[in-house]
């Protein structure tokens, strides 16, 4: 073997483990770079319709792959089952844009509990936490959400009003440090992922873009 070939060989062994590192570091839930099926669905997402008429394309934003939503008195959702270990990967992170607010919308009151965008963390059949762009309640505000009987989902206010509409915004959480502080124990893993849009309470529209979703450590 001359000197050539095992520098190849060396190369690819670091490259291998690299990706090994990079797979342990991070776990990618959605970049929406590998399209749709024949409906339109983002690969590995199945859609859940409850009011109205779906909106939805995987398409270009500029440079980035996203999944567009819009709905006209109308809410559905994409969800994906997943497990993740939040003593091992902490942090998560997605870009999102707003690009049309649902008007009063607040989910503090039932009769106007709608958000452009959502993104809830499933822990079980019974606890969940969202993170919401809401229209009117204020950012940072933590307060119960609306769900079954049989569920507890805490709202977490991430981005609140206007001002930031139009732009992607990239965001991160630490939810293995926000579920102990919610719900005052250690985290169970998280078995499901949602991202949301919804505006039939309030009779008006909204419209928001998600990219780039994943897992990664502290």
């Amino acid at each position: 073997m001359n000197i050539s070939m095992i520098v190849r060989g060396l190369t690819m062994v670091v490259l291998l483990v690299a990706s090994v590192v990079q797979a342990e570091d991070k776990l990618v839930i959605a970049d929406f770079s590998t399209g749709a099926d024949a409906k339109g669905i983002p690969a590995g997402w199945q859609l859940k319709e409850k009011s109205g008429k779906a909106e939805f394309a995987v398409a270009k934003d500029g440079d980035i792959n996203a999944l567009r939503m819009k709905c006209v008195n109308a809410s559905f959702s994409f969800e994906k089952e997943v497990d993740i270990d939040l003593k091992k990967l902490p942090v998560l992170t997605w870009k999102w844009k707003v690009t049309d607010l649902p008007k009063g919308g607040d989910f503090r009151k039932s009769k106007t509990d709608d958000q452009a965008a959502q993104l809830f963390v499933a822990f079980s059949k019974t606890r969940a936490i969202v993170y919401i762009w809401d229209t009117t309640a204020p950012k940072d505000l933590i307060a119960d959400a609306v769900g079954p009987f049989f569920m507890k989902i805490k709202a977490v206010v991430v981005r609140s009003g206007a001002g930031e509409t139009g732009k992607w915004i990239t965001e991160t959480r630490n939810v293995y440090e926000d579920y102990k502080k919610i719900f005052g124990e250690e985290p169970m893993k998280v078995n499901g992922m949602r991202l949301q849009i919804n505006s039939q309470h309030t009779e008006t529209s909204g419209e928001s873009y998600f990219a780039d979703v994943a897992y990664k450590k502290q």
